[in-house]
């Protein structure tokens, strides 16, 4: 029997994780069986339960592995409006529109994360906590706080602007939804008014 190192343990667990969200992402959790998902990271059925307790387990690293990155990426930002209008803008694009794998778990796995055990839907609202603690954090550095209210209502709507421009099958409306929840978001975090 090998024993492998805990560093590269880590690694692999990784590995399962960055390969299984974009699984997840692309294809949702419930069609995403383990043997699929080993397979994306190179592994065995068996090299599964090294790593994880259950699927739901798996499910949980990965939202908060997921939100997490998020968070990195809006801590990264400078504060204030050319921040907060990077945030919309980039969440609001036609690239990740285009690029389910890649964007965000929200968007992608909200209704199925809701049919989820406690502890997946705990990693969620973690996760989704601290990505809108983040964006009230651009919005107002000094007294985060008041923001979080309408930081949470600003990336409730995106989400649900994407969700709709990622669903109809006509592009422009698609486009169209797009550029209307920009203008909703921005005016929601009060960064312009109508």
């Amino acid at each position: 029997m090998v024993r492998y190192s805990k560093e590269h343990k880590e690694q692999t667990r990784r590995r399962i994780v960055e390969t299984s969200a974009r699984r997840f992402k692309q294809d949702g959790v419930t069609a995403s069986g383990i043997s699929t998902l080993m397979a994306d990271a190179g592994l065995t059925n068996g090299a599964f339960y090294a790593h994880f307790a259950s699927k739901d387990d798996l499910v949980a690293g990965v939202v908060t592995e997921q939100l997490g990155w998020q968070v990195d990426v809006i801590d990264a930002l400078t504060a204030g409006r050319p921040g907060i209008e990077h945030i919309v803008r980039t969440y609001l694009s036609a690239e990740h529109r285009d690029q389910p794998d890649e964007g965000c778990p929200t968007v992608a796995l909200i209704d199925e994360i809701s049919r989820c055990g406690e502890p997946v839907r705990q990693a969620y609202t973690d996760g989704l906590l601290r990505v809108v603690d983040a964006i009230a954090g651009r919005l107002d550095p000094a007294d985060p706080a008041p923001a979080r209210v309408r930081a949470l209502a600003a990336f409730a709507g995106m989400v649900g602007t994407m969700q709709l421009a990622r669903a109809v099958t006509d592009p422009h409306l698609s486009d169209d939804l797009l550029a209307r929840g920009i203008e909703n978001a921005l005016v929601t975090v009060g960064v312009t008014e109508h």
